[in-house]
């Protein structure tokens, strides 16, 4: 699949926010090497700032915090960001299936987040999730999963919220079903490596042992009518049933998922990179600005 820095580029997202150097760096949310996170803090105010919480991407086989995308601009407007490294499948021996650290890390790094909140001048009332291709699924998937906090747990961070207040999101895919995805993308192969399986046959094989699990953890299947609003851009027009030549990242996972969106009445927008003339958002940073309003 394309590196999702090829598909930013076309959005004419500058890179100089790359250059600002993290306020706290490799802050360790748990005790594996990936388990770190970066804290960018705007200029100090009179009220805690929001937050842009940003998962990268890389089909949760590769990937790095460095350099979260739309930094310049949060900082510019007082909007601190949070960017994780989280467990990869690579790091999942013994866990079944091996993509669950991948989601176990993304909630805890949420939760340990809000625990800083004092610390850190935030506002844990106030965060927005961002990501990329499968960073963007970790972030759909804790804006539609319910609260996973524990009140009264001995862990204070497991007692923090791990709900989203909306979730921006670059050429996510937005489910795990495969016969869904194969319907959405006749020529998709991707997802199998999730549940280390070795092939999509594998995978569409061993569908209905799994689907308790793929139900948990697919957006798609999560979506229901009291989850925060969420933009979706992908760089690609939508054809249902067609192949795509990039199918990890085909615009048909944004066309998949917005039936289930309208049908719930989840506030929402799928942008495609032919339809500028009828976004609400063409700049993409101004929904993250809305979402983030006191």
């Amino acid at each position: 699949m394309p590196p999702l820095r090829l598909v930013l580029s076309l959005l004419l997202l500058t890179s100089a926010g790359r250059a600002v150097q993290p306020s706290l760096a490799d802050v360790p949310y748990g005790v594996h090497a990936r388990q770190v996170l970066d804290v960018y803090q705007p200029a100090r105010t009179g009220r805690p700032a929001p937050v842009l919480f940003f998962i990268h991407g890389g089909g949760w086989m590769t990937g790095d915090k460095a350099g979260p995308d739309f930094l310049d601009k949060c900082l510019e407007k007082g909007i601190a960001v949070v960017s994780i490294n989280y467990r990869l499948i690579t790091d999942a021996a013994g866990v079944s299936p091996p993509v669950q650290v991948c989601f176990d890390d993304a909630a805890r790094a949420l939760q340990f987040t809000r625990s800083r909140a004092v610390a850190w001048r935030i506002d844990p009332g106030r965060i927005v999730g961002c990501g990329g291709s499968a960073g963007g699924f970790l972030a759909l998937w804790l804006a539609f999963h319910p609260d996973m906090a524990v009140p009264g747990d001995a862990d204070p961070v497991k007692r923090e919220s791990t709900r989203l207040g909306g979730v921006m999101a670059f050429v996510p895919q937005t489910t795990l079903d495969p016969r869904q995805m194969q319907a959405w993308i006749p020529n998709n192969e991707y997802g199998n490596h999730a549940f280390g399986l070795p092939s999509m046959a594998d995978f569409v094989a061993r569908r209905e042992e799994l689907l308790p699990w793929i139900s948990r953890h697919s957006p798609y299947a999560l979506a229901s009518s009291d989850d925060p609003p969420v933009l979706l851009f992908y760089d690609n027009p939508p054809a249902l049933g067609r192949p795509y030549k990039d199918p990890p990242h085909s615009g048909n996972y944004g066309a998949g998922i917005a039936e289930r969106l309208r049908a719930e009445k989840i506030e929402h927008e799928v942008n495609y990179n032919n339809d500028y003339a009828r976004m609400r958002w063409p700049d993409l940073f101004g929904f993250i600005v809305e979402k983030l309003k006191p």
